[in-house]
């Protein structure tokens, strides 16, 4: 801020924006790659409350929301980052007014089409798609088989997620799959351990987040990834959404960077 006769003056964006970028440089260059977390899952808080302030419809925050995807995952490629998981809409968004909910389904699909027609990452659906409407479903499926061979980021877009849902969704494919294979039950108490269980999540074969980031001050997981958050860290930010910057990203990682990770108490 400046100062003119005891008053506060803003900086002109131009001369904030400038700063903005000196310092994530800064912060970028002081980064130890070796210690940038491999898998990072993010809850895209605050779209509504964003563009309320900013006197916009909620469907244009969901928009500002959707092209911030873009600049993150951008971010995540420059730091060696491996695994993101977006969380984009959760099993209690569903229950959202219609009015609410199709344009925000809308959106969600452009995102993917886009995420899968970039030609970078690889695109990969957690949650339950079953409760989705069928246009959402095929543009998950198709993203997911279109992005297979691409070598880049790992992208698990999680839509129709919810952290209960997902480990019921995986307790019912143990038991199917070895009702199939015809174990009985008392054969199947004796294995059921964390490593079979792990194997049914929708993110099966992947490591579990190192880090998780929320934005919007909201200091809570509200479901997001229960089970494999277990021994995450969390970096609570308070901008919403979309005003997301590469600063406060890297602010995250710093912060990580800097915790002593002891997996347990």
């Amino acid at each position: 801020m400046l100062r003119s006769s005891g008053k506060r003056i803003p900086y002109p964006p131009a001369l904030r924006n400038f700063v903005y970028r000196l310092y994530a440089r800064r912060v970028e260059g002081r980064l130890d790659h070796a210690q940038v977390p491999k898998h990072i899952g993010v809850i895209l808080d605050g779209n509504r409350r964003w563009a309320r302030a900013d006197g916009l419809s909620t469907e244009q925050g969901h928009q500002a929301g959707a092209a911030k995807i873009d600049e993150l995952l951008g971010w995540c490629d420059e730091t060696d980052v491996e695994v993101v998981t977006l969380w984009l809409l959760s099993t209690d968004n569903l229950d959202r007014p219609e009015a609410e909910l199709t344009p925000l389904l809308g959106i969600i699909e452009n995102t993917v089409r886009n995420l899968a027609a970039d030609g970078r990452w690889r695109v990969h659906h957690v949650g339950n798609r079953d409760l989705l409407p069928e246009a959402t479903q095929r543009v998950l499926k198709e993203a997911e088989q279109a992005t297979l061979d691409n070598t880049g980021v790992l992208v698990n877009v999680a839509v129709g997620y919810g952290g209960r849902q997902e480990i019921a969704d995986a307790v019912r494919s143990l038991l199917l799959d070895h009702a199939e294979r015809g174990t009985s039950f008392e054969e199947l108490a004796e294995i059921v351990d964390i490593d079979l269980i792990s194997e049914h999540l929708y993110t099966r074969g992947q490591p579990d987040p190192d880090l998780v980031i929320r934005t919007s001050g909201e200091q809570r997981l509200s479901g997001f990834m229960l089970w494999q958050s277990a021994h995450s860290e969390y970096y609570f930010c308070e901008v919403f959404w979309p005003a997301f910057r590469k600063v406060d990203f890297l602010r995250a990682l710093r912060d990580y960077a800097a915790r002593h990770r002891r997996y347990g108490f």
